[in-house]
């Protein structure tokens, strides 16, 4: 029997993901991570989750929606599905989807996402290291059970996030790199931490990129001072990389890197991302690990800082026919 979220499941709900979910490696859940993933996510609502009840909880559905999010005007985003070995079959899944689908359409939504967009991050481990855990699956694990059983329902694979690791004990600045700074500044470009003294532009520079995210993330954090590499002209920033923080797992967090496109052609990408590392290693974070495109020019970058390949995750959509 499906039935909707209720606080009453959540242990058991608990105990189905260290079990299933771990399996594809996921990061275990405790009392206080289920609640800050699901149960207490500004964007969890009960009418997005649910629960496969035979005889106790055998398995668990969850999506969100928001008018806020990217795209959150007509999508709703599937954060996962899960089942109890014994109970993985394409029925169960095919029950607990369309229970998900079906609270999309409720709320006037034309379509289902599973996106690394998705404001419910859901940790998993970085295989061949010693736990080391990225914050966010910006798809589903490519060959997961997840993944085959989107496909079985009408879901399609839009591309491919590569994700890509560095042990930053690993790091060399690149003789090529420091040549492409001193030819950027012998054309009028800085890179270096933003400084609230000295650069502006930080908010006309993210709105030329089409990311929500970044807009408000990037800028917050140059208001409280948490460090960001910039490029800048004049004192003027027209790109980024970062923030430049440190999990408590030791990872060297950041949202992103860009580039104002009238300022493209000078190497800025590259310098900012293997500065950005040297930013990492000076608030003595352990390693990096971050997910691009799989065409994505910029993975040659990553390439060159000495990141491997670890994992693909696939981003998925379906649509729904106007008569639905």
């Amino acid at each position: 029997m499906i039935v909707k979220y209720d606080s009453k499941y959540d242990a058991e709900i608990i105990d189905l993901w260290n079990r299933a979910a771990v399996r594809d490696g996921y990061k275990e859940l405790d009392a206080g991570s289920f609640k800050d993933i699901f149960s207490e996510n500004r964007y969890f609502k009960r009418d997005n989750t649910f629960v496969l009840d035979i005889d106790g909880v055998k398995g668990f559905a969850c999506g969100c929606t928001g008018d806020d999010l990217p795209l959150g005007d007509k999508s709703g985003y599937i954060t996962c599905i899960i089942l109890d070995s014994k109970y993985e079959n394409q029925e169960n899944f095919r029950l607990l989807l369309e229970q998900l689908e079906a609270s999309f359409l409720e709320q006037g939504k034309k379509q289902a996402e599973v996106l690394f967009f998705n404001p419910m991050l859901l940790p998993w481990y970085i295989p061949g290291t010693p736990r080391h855990e990225h914050n966010n699956a910006p798809g589903a694990f490519a060959g997961s059970f997840f993944h085959k059983g989107l496909l079985e329902n009408g879901y399609a694979e839009r591309t491919r996030e590569c994700a890509m690791y560095l042990d930053l004990s690993q790091f060399i600045m690149p003789e090529s790199i420091l040549e492409k700074e001193t030819k950027a500044k012998a054309a009028g470009y800085e890179v270096a931490l933003f400084d609230n003294s000295k650069h502006t532009g930080i908010e006309e520079m993210l709105h030329g990129f089409d990311n929500i995210l970044w807009q408000k993330e990037i800028a917050e954090c140059t208001r409280q001072g948490i460090p960001v590499v910039i490029a800048a002209r004049d004192g003027k920033a027209v790109g980024f990389a970062g923030p430049v923080i440190r999990q408590e797992s030791g990872r060297g967090y950041f949202a992103g890197i860009g580039v104002n496109q009238e300022h493209e052609g000078h190497g800025l990408g590259s310098i900012l991302f293997f500065k950005l590392c040297e930013a990492f290693i000076k608030v003595r974070a352990d390693y990096m690990s971050l997910y691009t495109g799989i065409e994505n020019p910029a993975i040659n970058i990553y390439k060159k800082a000495g990141f491997k390949e670890v994992r693909e995750f696939a981003v998925m959509r379906k649509e729904w026919r106007q008569e639905l």
